[in-house]
């Protein structure tokens, strides 16, 4: 199964609570911590509503 590194790189501060509890739900707790995830539905959803503060590369 696919694997997917991700890095915060833009801060939650000022964001709508959802996009604070999708970081949180991805492991995601400050500024360039990084998690590697593996590649479920979910969590192709959870990147893409918040694509704009993370980055995302494939393992």
């Amino acid at each position: 199964m696919k694997k997917f590194r991700i890095k915060q790189v833009r801060s939650g501060i000022g964001r709508p609570v959802k996009q604070k509890r999708t970081l949180e739900a991805l492991g995601l707790r400050r500024m360039h911590s990084v998690r590697e995830i593996e590649a479920t539905p979910q969590v192709l959803g959870m990147i893409a509503k918040v694509k704009h503060l993370v980055t995302v590369e494939e393992i």
